[in-house]
């Protein structure tokens, strides 16, 4: 549960690219704020996270996909729920 409150100042620039980030992701922009803060200041304890590498490292077989591809699948399944009503719509 969320207790804390904080009240930061921005650039327009910066509100406008958190805005525009958050509406792309469909998320708040304080959700989004929560997100960059926990990977830059590493909620996840350093030992943990280099034994997670060290583990993906040690992975063998699998395909590599490379981001522009995981990008893909991951925006073509967002659309499927839209395709979806999409034909619901037409009938």
């Amino acid at each position: 549960m969320l207790t804390e409150r904080l009240q930061v100042l921005l650039s327009r620039a910066q509100r406008i690219r958190l805005v525009a980030e958050a509406k792309r992701r469909r998320t708040s922009v304080g959700a989004l704020v929560r997100e960059a803060v926990d990977a830059r200041l590493h909620s996840v304890p350093l030992e943990k996270r280099r034994r997670a590498i060290a583990e993906i490292k040690a992975m063998s077989g699998g395909r590599y996909l490379t981001t522009a591809t995981l990008e893909r699948i991951v925006d073509a399944e967002r659309e499927r729920p839209l395709q979806r009503i999409g034909r619901r719509a037409r009938r």
